[in-house]
C-alpha cells in the first residue's frame, strides 16, 4: 500500500494539471450548491404525455448546445493565435435570415422550407466567416480588429434583413431543432454533441490539427515547412461562422422569434471563456476541443445556477466573473505551487552522527 501511494498521488497531481478537470469539478460544485437549496434539483422525471425526459439537468444540456457549437469553432480559431468576436452577430444574422424566410414563405409545416432556411443561414455564416478569414490571411489585418468590425457589421446586417423589427415565423420542422427529442433527450444537445465530436475526430485523426497548431505556434516556420496558412485560416474562420450560424438557428427555433439585439448577445465572451477554461491558450498553439465542450457545459450550468439561486440581475455579471476567476486561479501553476509551499512539510528522522574517525593503518 505504501508503494502504491506515491503512484496514486502522482496520477492525481498529473490529472489536476489538466485544465478541463477543474471545469468538471466546478460543474459538480455548482450542482452540489443547487442540491443544498433543493435536494430534488437533479431529479429526472418522465413526461407521461410524450415519454420525454424532463428536469433541470435536461434544461442545462439544452442551454449548453449553442455554446458548445460556438466554443468548438472558437477553439480552432484561437489555436491559430486568432480570435473571432463576430460569432454572436453571425448567430443574429443566421436567426434573422431563417425567420425572415420562413415568415415570407408562410409554410407552417413544410420540410423543404425549413431545409431552405437552414441552408441559407449556414451559407451566409460561411460567407461571413470566409470574409473574416480572407481579411486576416491576405490583407494582414489583426484578427481582433477584423472580427470586431464584422461583429458590428453583422448586427447591422441582421437589422437590415428584419427591417429592425423582431421577426416571428411558424414552422414545426424548424421548431423541432430546439424543442424536439430523440430517445427522450433534447435533440438540440445531441446535434451539437455529434457535430462537435465529428469535427474533433476530423481534426485529431488527420493532419489538419497539426497544421492548425503549427500556424498558432510559428506561422513563418509553418510556411517554410510547406503549409499554406492562408487557406487554413479561411477554412477555420469559415467553420467558425458555420457553427455560429447553426447555434443561431438553435437559439431562435426555441421560440421561433429573432431579436436582433439579443440573439447571440455576449456569446463571443462565453465561447472564449469556455475555450480558456478547457485548456486553450489565447497565444495560440494549443487545442483542446473536448475541454471547450466541458467549458461550454460549465457556462450553461453557471447561468442556470445564477437563475436558480435568485441572484439579482444587477449582480449576475459579478457573480459569474467571480466563479470564473476562482477557477482560473485554481488552474494556475503559480497559485497551486504557492499553496503547496505553505503546507507543513514532514520532519525527517535524524540519525546520530558518528564522530569517530577511522585512521588507516
Amino acid at each position: 500500500m505504501n508503494a502504491s501511494t506515491p503512484t496514486l498521488t502522482a496520477r492525481l497531481t498529473e490529472l489536476l494539471r489538466k485544465p478541463f478537470v477543474w471545469g468538471v469539478l466546478a460543474i459538480l460544485l455548482l450542482l452540489v450548491v443547487n442540491l443544498l437549496k433543493d435536494p430534488s434539483y437533479l431529479a429526472i422525471r418522465v413526461n407521461p404525455t410524450n415519454g420525454n425526459l424532463a428536469g433541470n439537468v435536461l434544461d442545462i444540456l439544452r442551454a449548453s448546445a449553442p455554446i458548445v457549437l460556438v466554443a468548438t469553432g472558437m477553439s480552432l480559431v484561437i489555436a491559430t493565435a486568432g480570435i473571432d468576436l463576430s460569432v454572436g452577430s453571425v448567430m443574429a444574422v443566421a436567426g434573422a435570415t431563417s425567420m425572415q424566410y420562413l415568415q415570407s414563405a408562410d409554410a407552417a409545416s413544410s420540410m423543404s422550407a425549413a431545409l431552405t432556411a437552414m441552408a441559407m443561414s449556414i451559407a451566409l455564416g460561411a460567407v461571413l466567416g470566409m470574409v473574416s478569414g480572407a481579411l486576416v490571411a491576405y490583407v494582414g489585418l489583426q484578427p481582433f480588429i477584423t472580427t470586431l468590425v464584422m461583429m458590428l457589421a453583422g448586427r447591422g446586417l441582421a437589422k437590415v434583413i428584419t427591417s429592425g423589427q423582431n421577426t416571428t415565423a411558424t414552422n414545426e420542422q424548424f421548431r423541432w431543432l430546439a424543442n424536439g427529442y430523440v430517445g427522450g433527450f433534447p435533440v438540440v444537445f445531441l446535434l451539437a454533441l455529434v457535430i462537435a465530436i465529428l469535427i474533433m475526430l476530423v481534426v485529431r485523426r488527420s493532419a489538419l490539427g497539426m497544421m492548425i497548431l503549427s500556424i498558432g505556434i510559428n506561422p513563418r516556420a509553418s510556411r517554410m515547412a510547406g503549409i499554406k496558412p492562408a487557406g487554413l485560416l479561411i477554412t477555420v474562420y469559415a467553420l467558425s461562422g458555420v457553427l455560429a450560424a447553426i447555434a443561431g438557428m438553435f437559439a431562435v427555433s426555441s421560440v421561433m422569434t429573432v431579436d436582433v439585439s439579443q440573439t447571440g448577445y455576449q456569446m463571443e465572451m462565453d465561447a472564449i471563456l469556455a475555450v480558456v477554461v478547457g485548456g486553450g491558450s489565447l497565444a495560440g498553439g494549443k487545442l483542446s476541443m473536448g475541454g471547450a465542450v466541458v467549458g461550454a457545459l460549465l457556462i450553461a450550468t453557471l447561468d442556470k445556477t445564477v437563475v436558480f439561486l435568485g441572484v439579482p440581475s444587477s449582480a449576475t455579471p459579478a457573480f459569474k466573473a467571480t466563479v470564473i476567476l476562482v477557477l482560473f486561479l485554481l488552474q494556475a501553476d503559480n497559485v497551486r505551487g504557492l499553496l503547496r509551499s505553505r503546507r507543513p512539510r514532514p520532519t525527517l528522522p535524524t540519525e546520530p552522527v558518528d564522530t569517530k574517525v577511522s585512521v588507516a593503518a
